[in-house]
């Protein structure tokens, strides 16, 4: 079993997970990080270069992977509109790291790295946020609200409840 890190963009899924790992004595992945290792490029080059159903495939791939591996794992924030993805997920512990658009926003900024945010980087994380959220609510057993709260304090409080198996 794998803890697994979803939520929007800016949410914290690998700046946690990195702290909750460590905590936890346990390995970390970032299945973004994952893709550009296997590619040899950045997740925006494959998105302008192969375009965003390409990007799907891979982050499918991966992600399945990985889900096999144990540890903790951050999920890119799209990857729950997956369907096999969602169904991979059944006997994890997964964990939604929820954002506000707001927050989300200061957080990413102009991050050129996340290519479906760019333009209107608020207005997009809403309408990511609208079609999302409905997934991250079904998915999760964990619900942690990190507006306002530092990386340390919400990796000591997932740490405090968690066991690596």
């Amino acid at each position: 079993m794998s803890i697994v890190l979803i939520g929007a963009p800016g949410a914290g899924k690998t700046s946690v997970g990195v702290e909750l790992a460590n905590r936890l004595g346990t390995a970390f992945v970032d299945v973004d990080t994952r893709i550009e290792q296997v590619v040899g490029k950045p997740v925006a080059e494959i998105f302008t270069d192969e375009g965003e159903e390409h990007f799907r495939t891979l982050e499918e791939s991966a992600s399945l992977e990985l889900l096999g591996s144990g540890g903790v794992i951050a999920l890119g924030g799209g990857a729950v509109v997956n369907p096999t993805i969602r169904q991979a997920l059944a006997g994890h512990d997964v964990i939604w790291l929820e954002v506000s658009a707001p927050v989300a926003a200061r957080r990413v900024g102009l991050n050129t790295a996340r290519p479906l945010l760019l333009g209107n980087i608020r207005a997009r994380l809403i309408e990511q946020l609208r079609e999302r959220t409905p997934f991250y609510q079904e998915l999760a057993g964990t619900r942690v609200d990190t507006d306002g709260r530092s990386i340390d304090d919400i990796a000591a409080e997932l740490a405090s409840t968690r066991m690596v198996t």
